[in-house]
């Protein structure tokens, strides 16, 4: 019996982000070309699976909150409006 796990099970027709972005976590690292790379693959939305658009843009929101500046172009794809705390 043959089995599948997350790490080495892949779709060869998608392209993980994180494969894209090794360094997913240290969002410090991203520039504003992955950024907009990361923008326009939401905005084609042409993904095989609905987790990896939700992986996208989860990782477009954690950019938002770290790195504003980058995602500020692109903030309509969060469905998100500015506030302010106090």
């Amino acid at each position: 019996m043959q089995t599948h796990s997350a790490e080495t099970a892949t779709h060869p027709a998608t392209t993980h982000h994180s494969e894209k972005y090794p360094e997913k976590y240290n969002v410090a690292a991203l520039t504003a070309a992955d950024v907009a790379a990361l923008a326009s693959r939401l905005e084609q939305d042409e993904y095989t699976n609905a987790f990896a658009g939700l992986e996208d843009w989860h990782l477009l929101r954690s950019i938002a909150f770290q790195r504003p500046e980058l995602v500020e172009p692109y903030i309509y794809l969060l469905d998100m409006e500015a506030y302010d705390e106090a």
